[in-house]
């Protein structure tokens, strides 16, 4: 059906209705577009309408109309903001009526201006060819543009370029007459009266005011606030210029984080959202974007992280539900966080001023949620991201309905004809990912329920099922009308995700405080759907599971009464929360250390509990084993057990980052700075969350430290108790009683404890036939000697290798957890490479050959298409050898079956395999993922993508062509010709559309393997020379092509230099976004204070391919934009960071600013070229001074007294003085001393 046409009768009920609310002024203004957007979808006109901007004009500016009326004017934002109507039409409309009486009537000009400024650039795409026709007759049948500048076919591209010069020239010549001034230019704006008509119309009017008058003083306020509003449009316009030419650049910081936030062997401990946070605010500060434009820029990051799941490989790693928790709870809880920081900042006023002169762009309340309603608006235009994955598609359709049925009562409540809705023939047939974005921002307060009335947000097909047979009761409600836990409630419940915070909360109280049958049947039903896939409620969710772990913990150690009777529980919500998508999930809420905190007493009771002494299989002692193991292996999941070699070295506060105390470090911080707040508002760190102490937990401290001891020496340095040999003894008769009684001895125990440990083996009987009644504590002390008498008998020949991986494989099924102190011992005595090489025969160890060479041959051939050169990997005629630790894991590790509730074991034993291969020669990788893959076909994607990594661990070159490749791949200028990674620059071409394209071979996009490899280069201070290398190397290419051949001068003016110098901005973002995500602040650190200094101080000795004046330029902007956009990365632009972040940034920045003042006062000679020097130096400073003044506040008023001095030899007053007024109050001495100077300089005769 086609839209119906504006009418006589749809004009006069719309006029009716603005007379109407004008009369109810004290209404929202969103709540009359709400009711027109209703009343236009009921009659059928196509919205966006030309024709009611042609009536809002003319209502407005006529006699009678709402010119002064402030209420008229918030209708016309609000109108603008949800696409009601153009934004150009009715500006340029608009423009030509209010110029014309800006002196009668001044506070409508004044009303007017906020309008213009705020909304000057936003210009939507148009629905179709009839509605872009009717905007130009409107327009140019009152300004008359195709008969003024003789343009036959006038364009829309013309109307805006004409508005846009008329619009300028305008203000100005305004700003002029009122100030008295006879405007006597050639060229005059269309939008102005000119002559004998501007003294009819409205000049006279001015001498009727008193100077005392209100309206005069209005006047001469609009005349300062048009002279702002022109500065901000020409300084936006040619932003928004070069933003749209090179959009990707500035926002690709959102997409790399989010992808790299998917790793599931990282295990974020910093919260995804808080560092959102951080970022949104820091890059619409270096973009100089509007908030629009910020946050359309998130979303679409966040849509293509979904979209790259869509055929991903098979694998034990974080899938669909992890990138959908990004999207719809990670993102609007940061925007949440922007808006409420925004407001307590208080940076705003109203989002219409009438007194005041602030700047509307800054408003919280108004442009910024404005921004972010209009960005999801937008949205609509981006279908191909939009199409909702299989696992969502329901749940995108329910919402589509939801907005359907509450259209569908609005208007059957009001009594209006709803059937005509179906008249928008644009839209499209069922929900998208916008319809599940659109409710979680509801369900955050974000936006209301006014969006379900956009124009094409309801699908035809939709709205024919509003007055249909209703749903299918929701489990939940059954749930909440106290039908009790049964088994399909159960299960329904658990598949479906909870829609309220009530539901939820019943669910804790009742898994807390329930029978012994409903309270691990809460617990389990928690950790369902409604943690995975409740993302409107998922924060709170997160809450009451972590609450639910730390909620019986008993007031000191030795009564462990209360644990044990929530044992069931407890254990439901390990299991539950054990899985790989949800330990992500947990994750990226940031309650990793929280978790961890809550752990620790769990571990150290049921660790501590002695089994009852019971046969094998008695159901009380499996479950305290499971519950132990459960909780122990969820712990060091979290600390990082096999954590990458970076994470050893890196400290924070004395503290190795990622360890055990690093985590209870972070806890306690967290408690801490909540109770000195006394926030009332329910949060992670309310009561129920104390500080705690490792050395409150014995048991596992002991285990720790012995942990520690094993990485660090041989058993022989390990210190035991006298109990550990018997121990050892009767471990090793249960895992090996049916062998003979000639036992296992171990020929390299060299303390009297540990012979003892390592001695024969008891004789087979009855007690060999039970299961030793142990606390699981002593099992994991005394399992180091164990294991080691075991390698040792199998090195002897006493122990055949099927018999070990037997035996391991007991040990792991009789205590789960004991797969934690395997994996440890075994990776340290790789490391230390002392045991002999095995074959990987198939006779002795399990062999790899069947699958080997394919194996090889697809790992080369993604190295290959990154433009990554490979090593000879492979084994060639040779047999396969590995390490003895290393065949028995690996070997251990494919006697594991494929169930879901075995993910807490595969998620450690993976991790722990790739990191043990790191010791290895670089074949291990793929003879193990051989192994694997012949075990489990489904995961050869993931298997051979992953061996892919290894090669970068080690092999320095083949990092540099990886990074070099993620250049090539975003930017495309530095690649061959030929190069395949030129197809598609851009983020899909970093990362990927998906994350394994289709073909022969699963072939990844550069940027996903380097951040799938990143963190676990071993020389990764080595990146910082291949970075900042390449951005200079890029610069230098860069100037070649800006320059003519043989010159030194561009071809073309300045607009090339901005050019250019964009192109250098989007490539040093990309360089500090990729060093940020391989080595955070160690990186960072070593970046200011030696990478960019030594670059300094040798840069003559690089060879360049155009030695001309603009390439150094570029590369001393380049550089100093990398440098400053790797350390806001990290640390923000503001002062809102923990005292110890807080001291680290300015003592780090403190040191490289340093170094330039001593520098600057010749005490340094430097190699690079002076304009290099210069060009990096005022750089720098320039963008300290306009993004980042926080950072200077606590530098030494010595350092900036140095550089001021220096810039104003180059004759950079300006920023001199500028940089001393962002030193404070300190500084105040400092720059009245520069002004004296700079005065007295200025007195000088010249010679």
């Amino acid at each position: 059906m086609n839209p119906l046409q504006w009418n006589e009768q749809v004009n006069e009920a719309v006029t009716k209705r603005l007379q109407l609310w004008q009369q109810r002024s004290n209404e929202s203004p969103m709540t009359w577009v709400t009711e027109l957007i209703e009343y236009l979808n009921s009659v059928g006109v196509e919205l966006p309408s030309s024709e009611l901007v042609e009536l809002l004009v003319s209502q407005i500016c006529s006699e009678n109309g709402g010119k002064d009326h402030p209420s008229m004017w918030k209708f016309l934002h609000q109108a603008l903001s949800s696409r009601l109507i153009f934004p150009l039409q009715l500006l340029t409309l608009l423009s030509y009526k209010v110029f014309q009486c800006r002196n009668s009537h001044p506070h409508a000009y004044a009303l007017f201006l906020p309008l213009l400024d705020q909304h000057v650039f936003n210009f939507h795409p148009i629905a179709s060819h009839s509605c872009n026709n009717k905007i130009i007759k409107s327009i140019d049948s009152v300004l008359h543009f195709s008969e003024t500048f003789k343009i036959h076919d006038l364009e829309l591209g013309h109307v805006f370029v004409l508005f846009f010069y008329n619009t300028i020239i305008a203000l100005i010549d305004s700003t002029l007459n009122d100030w008295g001034f006879e405007v006597t230019f050639n060229e005059r704006s269309c939008l102005v009266p000119t002559g004998d008509q501007y003294m009819e119309i409205d000049h006279n009017v001015m001498h009727n005011f008193n100077k005392g008058d209100y309206r005069e003083q209005i006047r001469k306020r609009n005349a300062i606030t048009a002279l702002e509003v022109v500065g901000k449009i020409v300084d936006v316009g040619s932003c928004k210029a070069l933003l749209k030419c090179n959009y990707r650049s500035c926002w690709v910081p959102f997409d790399i984080f989010m992808e790299n936030a998917m790793d599931s062997r990282q295990i974020p401990i910093k919260s995804a959202i808080e560092v959102l946070t951080e970022g949104i605010k820091t890059l619409q500060i270096f973009n100089q974007a509007s908030w629009h434009e910020t946050f359309l820029a998130l979303w679409l990051s966040a849509l293509r992280l979904v979209q790259r799941e869509r055929d991903p490989p098979e694998g034990p790693i974080p899938h669909l539900e992890a990138r959908l928790c990004m999207l719809l709870s990670i993102v609007p809880l940061a925007i949440v966080n922007v808006l409420q920081d925004d407001t307590e900042n208080n940076l705003s006023t109203v989002p219409v001023p009438m007194r005041s002169q602030s700047k509307p762009e800054m408003k919280s309340d108004g442009s910024m949620k404005l921004g972010l309603i209009s960005s999801v608006q937008v949205l609509g235009h981006f279908s191909g991201l939009l199409c909702p994955p299989a696992l969502v598609v329901d749940a995108a359709n329910q919402a589509a309905k939801k907005a359907a049925s509450f259209i569908y009562n609005s208007m059957n409540e009001k009594g209006e004809s709803f059937t005509s809705i179906h008249a928008n023939a644009n839209t499209k047939a069922g929900g998208n990912l916008r319809h599940l974005i659109v409710e979680a921002c509801i369900a955050r307060n974000l936006m209301d329920t006014s969006v379900y009335f956009w124009p094409g947000y309801v699908s035809t097909s939709v709205m024919s099922l509003s007055d249909s047979s209703p749903l299918e009761k929701s489990p939940w409600l059954t749930f909440m009308d106290g039908t009790p836990l049964n088994n399909p409630l159960i299960n329904a419940l658990t598949a479906t995700p909870a829609s309220s915070l009530a539901e939820i909360e019943k669910l804790y109280y009742i898994a807390l405080n329930g029978s012994e049958v409903e309270r691990p049947a809460a617990a389990k039903i928690l950790c369902g759907a409604s943690l995975s896939r409740g993302w409107y409620i998922q924060e709170h969710v997160v809450y009451y599971v972590v609450k639910l772990l730390a909620s019986p913990v008993p007031s000191h150690s030795g009564t462990w009464g209360l644990l044990v009777d929530n044992m069931s529980m407890l254990s439901a919500v390990l299991r539950g929360a054990s899985c790989v998508d949800t330990v992500h999930i947990l994750s990226l809420h940031g309650v990793v250390p929280t978790v961890a905190a809550s752990l620790l007493p769990l571990c150290e009771a049921f660790g501590s509990i002695t089994p009852t002494p019971n046969s094998t299989g008695d159901e009380p002692s499996t479950s305290v084993y499971m519950t132990f193991s459960l909780a122990f292996l969820f712990l060091i999941r979290l600390w990082k057990f096999c954590r990458p070699p970076l994470d050893q070295c890196i400290t924070e506060g004395g503290i190795a980052v990622g360890g055990l105390e690093y985590l209870l470090s972070l806890h306690n911080n967290r408690v801490m700075s909540s109770q000195d707040k006394l926030k009332s508002t329910k949060n992670l760190l309310d009561s129920a969350f104390k500080p705690v102490h490792i050395d409150s937990f014995p048991k596992l401290r002991a285990l720790y430290c012995q942990y520690k001891s094993c990485v660090a020496s041989t058993l022989s340095g390990i210190s035991t108790g006298n109990s550990i040999p018997q121990t050892a003894s009767v471990i090793l008769s249960m895992i090996y009683q049916k062998m003979s009684k000639g036992g296992i001895s171990s020929s390299n125990c060299s303390s009297p404890n540990s012979s003892n440990a390592c001695s024969s083996l008891i004789n087979s009987g009855d007690d060999a036939l039970q299961r030793p009644v142990l606390p699981a504590w002593e099992v994991l002390e005394a399992l180091p000697f164990v294991l080691e008498a075991i390698l040792t008998a199998c090195v002897h020949g006493r122990l055949s290798s099927r018999d070990l991986t037997t035996g391991l494989r007991h040990l792991v099924d009789f205590l789960p957890a004991s797969i934690a102190a395997i994996i440890d011992y075994f990776s340290s005595e790789v490391t230390r490479g002392v045991w002999k090489q095995v074959p990987m025969n198939g006779t002795d160890w399990p062999s790899p050959a069947a699958v080997l060479q394919s194996v090889e041959s697809e790992i080369k051939a993604i190295l290959t298409h990154v433009g990554v050169e490979v090593p000879n990997c492979s084994s060639g005629g040779s047999p396969v050898m590995l390490p003895l630790p290393m065949a028995a894991l690996v070997s251990l590790s494919i006697t594991f079956k494929l169930d879901k509730s075995l993910e807490y074991i595969h998620a450690i034993t993976g991790a722990a395999l790739e990191n043990c291969a790191s010791g290895c020669p670089w074949p291990s990788m793929p003879v193990i993922g051989s192994l694997w893959a012949q075990k489990v076909r489904r995961w050869h994607n993931f298997i051979v993508v992953s061996g892919s990594r290894s090669v970068f661990r080690h092999n320095n070159e083949s990092v540099a062509q990886l990074v070099r490749s993620c250049f090539t791949s975003f930017l495309g200028v530095l690649s061959s010709s030929n190069s395949k990674l030129t197809a598609e620059c851009s983020v899909n071409g970093l990362l990927g559309s998906s994350i394994t394209a289709p073909g022969a071979f699963p072939f990844v996009a550069p940027g996903f393997l380097y951040l799938r490899s990143c963190r676990n280069i071993h020389n990764v201070q080595y990146l910082n020379d291949v970075i900042v290398g390449l951005v200079t190397e890029y610069s230098n290419e860069l100037a070649g092509i800006r320059a003519s051949s043989g010159s030194s001068r561009l071809k073309s003016n300045e607009t090339s230099i901005s050019l250019a110098a964009q192109s250098a901005k989007e490539m040093a973002t990309l360089g500090a976004t990729l060093l940020c995500a391989a080595g955070g602040i160690q990186l960072v650190q070593e970046l200011y204070k030696e990478t960019i200094p030594t670059w300094l101080l040798s840069s003559r000795n690089v060879k360049r391919k155009n030695d001309n004046v603009v390439s150094y330029i570029l590369e001393g902007y380049a550089i100093a934009y990398l440098l400053m956009q790797a350390g806001s990365i990290l640390w923000g632009v503001g002062t809102k960071l923990p005292s110890s972040k807080l001291s680290r940034r300015n003592r780090i920045i403190g040191v490289h600013l340093d170094f330039l003042a001593e520098v600057m006062e010749r005490k340094i000679s430097l190699s690079c070229n002076p304009l290099t020097w210069k060009t990096y130096v005022c750089c720098l400073v320039g963008l300290m001074v306009s993004f980042a003044p926080a950072w200077l506040q606590d530098v030494k008023v010595d350092t900036l007294r140095k550089l001021a001095r220096g810039l104003s030899r180059w004759n950079e007053y300006e920023l001199a003085l500028s940089l001393l007024q962002r030193g404070g109050t300190a500084a105040m001495g400092a720059l009245a001393e520069l002004v004296n100077v700079i005065e007295f300089e200025h007195k000088k005769p010249r010679s």
